[in-house]
């Protein structure tokens, strides 16, 4: 696995070896061991898997609070996105930056988001698939989000004429400003 490290380097965008001939490819997309070398220090306890239907559904900025927390590893097996992570770890010298890759079935490049981080990614193609492990199990009490168009957060998103597709959740999110610090220094 190759892995490189975005603007905040906390964040890696990960490009697992495919070994492909004329049967089709195979690819080790999680192996603790060269994961564990390229800087990914989580114990993976859920997988999570969604469809986004049409392109223009923007899904986040998520993220749990303590002891909740999650790290993330993000891939898409059908489609395409725009991945983003926004830093919001009180104190830390990119709180408030994020850093965005696109992800695709075809590009094969996974990333990986530790704890401390909101992620949300908008579709670039009908019918995208997104499979991704966390290393805390989904807990609805701790579950938070942070407005996707935050003017402060400055995310330059892709959005396609008449913009993004919203759930009720991400569409009435508050600004970071409006939340207490969510991983406090």
């Amino acid at each position: 696995m190759k892995a490189t490290p975005l603007a905040i380097p906390d964040v890696l965008l990960c490009e697992p070896f495919r070994h492909a001939d004329e049967r089709g490819f195979f690819s080790e997309v999680w192996k603790r061991s060269a994961d564990s070398a390229a800087g990914m220090h989580a114990d993976w306890v859920q997988d999570n898997h969604s469809l986004s239907r049409t392109q223009g559904v923007l899904r986040g900025l998520h993220f749990q609070l303590e002891p909740m927390a999650q790290a993330k590893f993000v891939r898409v097996v059908r489609g395409r996105l725009w991945d983003v992570a926004v830093d919001i770890r009180q104190g830390s010298p990119t709180y408030g930056q994020h850093v965005s890759a696109e992800l695709s079935a075809e590009n094969w490049r996974h990333v990986f988001v530790p704890r401390g981080f909101a992620h949300g990614f908008i579709t670039l193609e009908p019918d995208t698939e997104v499979i991704y492990k966390v290393d805390n199990e989904y807990s609805r009490e701790h579950d938070r989000v942070i407005r996707w168009d935050d003017p402060a957060l400055g995310i330059p998103w892709p959005l396609p004429a008449g913009g993004p597709v919203l759930s009720d959740k991400d569409r009435h999110a508050p600004l970071l400003a409006e939340i207490p610090p969510p991983f406090p220094a």
